[in-house]
């Protein structure tokens, strides 16, 4: 099939990647001139395992182009994606100013019939006004054009997008005509051969689907943190609790890990956003709310516990930090736990010496101008005659470090675990003083 995508930013790029790879042929456009570019010269703007490798190919094979022109995008297309970026406003809200001018765009240059999906996470509602935005643009110009207008909201992992693209767990579409219904289907079809994934709505469920899942997810990591503290205060250990409520079927272990809070690009802007449409719907969603609290209180826990080791005095001292990305598998900062706590050393007077395998260049971007921070591409060379470590990004490569190591070319040897992943009986036998999150 023809397909084109509006954005080349992460969503835009695994789906375009992915869609590719089966056989569409599928034309990537992004306003940025020098990503589409670079990613025409093999240059991928940001880190996902395996993204590169299909990108290229994919190119090199005729299947997959970049191109900066709305015209061309529309002109291509029997399906055109909007996977723009949808920021926060000030207030919380989604802002729709890219996926709105995507949609002008289409109704600038539409010619023939078009099926426009929303593939942008977008509040209930957006599909409607991307409907209108193309409708307008129409009737300026005269002509009468069918196009319809369907959400497939998506769900990456980041870290795991590839995988989840490819053999996705479910493919959500929200649509009002059977004709969208059949060209979704049809477009899907090589993701359906182990067994039906597709799951059919109205367009309004489908958009409101995505947010709910990610403030579902959301909520089970706040919980989770504020039962850890709960622990702390009680001196019972978070991680038999952990144990012990997650072999329940009806909870499960997934998310349900204590650490520094949740970051990224989704779940607190998307926690936030839901928690907008309620209240502008009429409804106060206090539980929304109490998530996004925990979870800002959260990402200052590590820098607490510093605090309270050096009796509220960093003046002087060097943290090492391991990690940096909100999480694994990816260079993204957004929002990041490490955001928190590098700015609080360095706001208290201490110095930061940071590692991360892939996000080095952000945080430099993002820190690299202030005094006092600095990134070691090696981890014990972080820590080397650091005061103490903290550990804020479970990367594989911390799980099984050499502890007597660290013990002898630290200053001192303090080492504070943000993410719960060593064992305080073997930490401390090495004569670390050692501090985690909910356990004694």
């Amino acid at each position: 099939m023809r397909v084109s995508i509006a954005g080349s930013g992460y969503v835009g790029l695994v789906s375009g990647a992915g869609l590719s790879d089966v056989g569409h042929h599928v034309v990537c456009m992004d306003i940025d001139d020098a990503r589409v570019e670079g990613l025409k010269n093999g240059i991928v703007p940001i880190f996902e395992p395996g993204l590169e490798k299909m990108l290229k190919n994919n190119f090199s094979q005729g299947r997959l182009e970049f191109t900066t022109s709305i015209a061309r995008a529309v002109d291509h297309a029997e399906i055109l994606f909007i996977a723009v970026g949808t920021p926060p406003d000030e207030d919380g809200s989604a802002d729709l100013s890219h996926v709105l001018a995507v949609a002008a765009g289409i109704g600038e240059h539409l010619d023939k019939p078009l099926l426009v999906v929303v593939k942008s996470t977008v509040p209930v509602g957006t599909c409607q006004k991307v409907g209108e935005t193309i409708s307008a643009k129409l009737q300026e110009r005269g002509v009468d054009i069918d196009f319809s207008v369907a959400s497939n909201p998506e769900f990456l992992k980041e870290g795991a997008a590839i995988a989840d693209f490819m053999k996705p767990d479910r493919i959500v579409i929200g649509v009002d005509n059977e004709n969208s219904e059949s060209l979704l289907r049809e477009l899907y079809t090589p993701f359906n051969r182990n067994h039906q994934k597709l799951l059919c709505m109205d367009v309004r469920s489908s958009e409101l689907t995505k947010y709910a899942a990610n403030a579902m997810l959301a909520t089970k990591i706040s919980l989770m943190n504020e039962l850890s503290n709960v622990a702390a205060h009680v001196g019972a250990d978070i991680e038999h609790v952990r144990n012990g409520i997650g072999s329940d079927p009806r909870i499960g272990y997934s998310f349900i890990y204590p650490g520094a809070g949740y970051g990224g690009s989704c779940f607190p802007k998307d926690v936030r956003a839901l928690e907008h449409t309620a209240r502008a719907s009429g409804y106060e969603a206090e539980l929304l709310k109490a998530v996004e609290s925990v979870n800002n209180r959260q990402k200052h826990k590590p820098f607490e516990i510093l605090s309270r080791h050096f009796g509220g005095n960093l003046d002087g001292l060097t943290v090492a930090l391991w990690g940096l990305s909100f999480k694994p598998n990816t260079d993204d900062m957004r929002e990041a736990p490490s955001l928190y706590l590098v700015d609080s050393i360095l706001a208290a007077g201490g110095s930061v010496l940071a590692h991360d395998p892939e996000a080095a260049a952000e945080a430099m971007r993002l820190f690299g101008d202030r005094p006092g921070f600095n990134v070691i591409d090696d981890p014990y060379k972080a820590a080397e005659g650091a005061d103490a470590l903290v550990l804020i990004t479970e990367w594989k490569l911390y799980w099984a470090p050499d502890f007597d190591r660290l013990k002898r070319e630290m200053k001192q040897s303090v080492i504070v675990d943000g993410r719960n992943i060593w064992s305080p009986e073997v930490v401390r036998h090495r004569g670390i003083t050692y501090y985690s999150i909910g356990r004694p």
